[in-house]
């Protein structure tokens, strides 16, 4: 796993939305799921929860949803903290992984994978992140989950890198050598083909899973916990 400090935590706002255009879109849509699949009182578990953007997001209008943040890092859960103090839902949060945290309940109506994924390195561990998502699931619970995907080396993982190394050149004052670096980082996370991520979905106990959006080097799927 990455660890924020407390720089990276806060130039991780204006970063996202560089590496991730459409970002906000994306959340947006996550929110339309969820509003579209959950009742008006639900409790969500958000793996990942970095500085508090999907909750912002979630939060809205859904006064009586609560909410369980999982973050390894303390900066990011320090600034997610004191961003969603206003709000009227319940909070709680752990500092750790999914697989170090002991959470007080299995029947969560919802969770989520956003942006994670693609920092563990090891299949089995992918796998057993996900496995315990939907042990703390109800059956049928909707998930969410966004990740790097792709293929390295492909002609069409390729042709995204060339897309998102001019988007950096064209839309920061970073350097060409800056931005070499950045893609050197970047290409040492853990990707995987569309096809893996949607296997491994289902070996975790997860069914219909199905692409909701895409952007250069990031996919999401929802799916819902198998009911049985």
């Amino acid at each position: 796993m990455m660890e924020f400090n407390n720089t990276l935590a806060n130039e991780y706002e204006k970063g996202i939305r560089r590496t991730l255009p459409s970002y906000d879109a994306m959340l947006r849509l996550i929110q339309t799921f969820y509003h579209s699949t959950l009742p008006e009182k639900a409790e969500i578990l958000i793996v990942g929860s970095g500085s508090g953007n999907e909750i912002l997001q979630l939060a809205e209008g859904r006064p009586f949803w609560s909410f369980t943040g999982i973050d390894p890092s303390e900066s990011m859960l320090k600034i997610a903290k004191e961003r969603l103090k206003s709000l009227t839902n319940r909070m709680s949060y752990h500092q750790g992984t999914i697989l170090d945290t002991q959470l007080s309940t299995e029947n969560y109506d919802a969770a989520s994978l956003v942006l994670v994924l693609h920092f563990i390195q090891d299949y089995e561990d992918k796998l057993s992140t996900l496995k315990e998502i939907a042990k703390h699931l109800k059956p049928g619970a909707p998930f969410v989950l966004v990740s790097k995907y792709g293929e390295p080396g492909s002609i069409e993982t390729e042709l995204q890198f060339d897309l998102w190394r001019s988007y950096w050149l064209q839309h920061t004052k970073l350097s060409v050598s800056d931005v070499a670096e950045m893609e050197k980082s970047i290409r040492s996370l853990s990707f995987m083909r569309e096809e893996d991520i949607v296997t491994l979905l289902q070996k975790a106990g997860f069914i219909k899973p199905s692409r909701f959006f895409a952007t250069t080097l990031f996919g999401g799927w929802v799916c819902f916990k198998e009911e049985h």
